[in-house]
C-alpha cells in the first residue's frame, strides 16, 4: 500500500505532467487519477472525464501521447472513458497534431518516473 503522502505527490506530479502535456488542446475534459484526484481542462464542466486506472498506465500515455495508445489502453481497460465519447473523440484528434519534442517528453516522464516505481513497489509489483 502507498502511503498517503505519497499517493498525493504522485498525483499531484501526475496532474502538473497532464498540465503541461494538454495545455494547448481545446475542450471541456478532465482526468481522473487512480487515487480520486480531478484535473480539469477548460472553462466549463468537462463534457467527459478520462479514468487512469494506475500510475503505470500513466506513464504509459505519456511517454507517447497519441490516440493509438490512449485507444489501445481504453480497448485494453487501462483506462476508461465516463461521459460524451464524441467530445474524447474531438479531443483525441487534437491529440494527432500534438508534438512533444523528446527532450520535453523526457524532462515529463522523469518529473513522475521515480514516483510511480516506487508506488509499483510499494504494491507489491516488481
Amino acid at each position: 500500500m502507498i502511503p498517503d503522502a505519497g499517493v498525493a505527490r504522485l498525483s499531484a506530479r501526475a496532474g502538473d505532467v497532464l498540465r503541461q502535456v494538454f495545455a494547448s488542446v481545446d475542450g471541456d475534459f478532465a482526468f481522473r487519477l487512480w487515487d480520486g484526484a480531478l484535473v480539469p481542462f477548460g472553462a466549463g464542466p468537462p463534457a467527459f472525464t478520462v479514468v487512469i486506472h494506475a500510475p503505470e498506465t500513466f506513464l504509459g500515455l505519456m511517454r507517447d501521447p497519441t490516440p493509438l495508445v490512449f485507444g489501445e489502453a481504453y480497448v485494453g481497460g487501462a483506462i476508461d472513458i465516463e461521459g460524451d465519447m464524441f467530445a474524447a473523440m474531438h479531443v483525441a484528434n487534437a491529440l494527432e497534431d500534438l508534438r512533444l519534442p523528446l527532450a520535453q517528453r523526457l524532462r515529463l516522464l522523469l518529473a513522475i518516473g521515480p514516483a510511480a516505481l516506487r508506488a509499483r513497489r510499494h504494491n507489491g509489483r516488481a
